[in-house]
């Protein structure tokens, strides 16, 4: 796997991702995935939300938009995954480029956009896969829309994916969707819940629905999110989604590229997010993301409160033996 790492970090961002996932597929396909990738840890079985994990390590939403690598992803051992953002029609997302590494501070940064196939064509994916582990679904409104259409595009997503997703994340802290991170404020957000709830209870929908949130907010609009998600159906937290604070970064010509900024630069403040969720609300469910690099990184996650952790551009630096390392006593 150290092979393939070095190989696909010499090519351009956006075409190593898709090479190394479409390498991972193959080898999936071909059933000789095992021979490259063995995992070394027992898996634990965790209860959340009345689902069951067999760990608590998942990935991130961007990691397979489209649920294109599903079965592939879960073959390698992960407690769940998390696919999307998805959003009611296909769209191209923000010009390139858009994808930035920073290999020497093991970040990312990233002004991708939505860039998905539409929630029509992850659907048909959802259906036709293998994997029987818990699989959420992230999703989120296309660029164009607007005031109430966009409200909209979150129920035709949520309509859509319900009878296929264990769980579904809203996405409200994009920060490369314009206006995107308004709906964490209090009177959008009020419209935003209130209409997935008002969804959730005509669809009669049963299963867990996740708010993931920026760290980029200030302790009252924690605050307001937890009230409006404790007074409704959704269940919890993710947190967070990428920063679009560069001041951690000591590269200075990085600084100035806009987008959201994830990996180690991202783990502290990220962590600090879930800690202060935790001091307003004991009993929230949280699932934590940002900055995942490690073991210690990951049990940091836990001990702040959140219950599972996923990853994602740790696993695109560190490759799949990632999993290895944080999952193993």
């Amino acid at each position: 796997m150290n092979f393939f790492l070095k190989l696909f970090k010499l090519l351009p961002p956006e075409l190593a991702h898709s090479f190394s996932l479409n390498s991972l597929k193959l080898l999936y396909k071909l059933k000789i995935l095992r021979l490259f990738y063995r995992k070394t840890y027992k898996d634990e079985n965790v209860s959340f939300l009345g689902m069951q994990f067999k760990n608590r390590l998942g990935t991130a939403a961007g990691l397979d938009k489209n649920g294109d690598y599903i079965d592939a992803l879960g073959e390698l051992g992960f407690g769940f995954l998390e696919v999307g953002t998805v959003t009611p029609l296909a769209q191209s997302g923000n010009r390139k480029p858009r994808v930035f590494r920073n290999y020497k501070e093991n970040s990312i940064i990233n002004r991708l956009g939505f860039n998905n196939k539409g929630v029509d064509y992850l659907v048909n994916n959802l259906k036709n896969r293998n994997f029987k582990g818990v699989l959420g679904v992230n999703i989120g409104p296309n660029k164009d829309s607007i005031g109430d259409d966009r409200i909209n595009d979150y129920l035709i997503c949520l309509k859509k994916v319900n009878k296929h997703a264990d769980y579904i994340t809203i996405n409200i802290s994009s920060p490369n969707t314009p206006n995107l991170r308004d709906l964490h404020n209090q009177e959008d957000l009020s419209v935003l819940i209130d209409a997935i709830d008002k969804c959730i209870k005509d669809l009669g929908i049963n299963k867990p629905i996740f708010i993931k949130i920026s760290p980029d907010e200030s302790d009252n609009t924690i605050s307001n999110i937890i009230s409006h998600i404790e007074n409704s159906s959704l269940s919890g937290i993710i947190a967070t989604n990428t920063t679009i604070d560069k001041s951690m970064l000591a590269n200075e010509e990085i600084k100035l590229i806009d987008g959201g900024l994830s990996g180690e630069p991202l783990m502290n403040k990220s962590t600090q997010s879930l800690h202060s969720i935790k001091s307003k609300s004991k009993d929230i469910p949280l699932i934590g993301v940002g900055g995942v690099l490690s073991k210690e990184d990951f049990n940091k996650k836990i001990d702040a409160g959140a219950s599972l952790v996923q990853i994602y551009t740790g696993f695109i630096i560190k490759g799949p033996n990632l999993i290895n390392e944080v999952l193993n006593n």
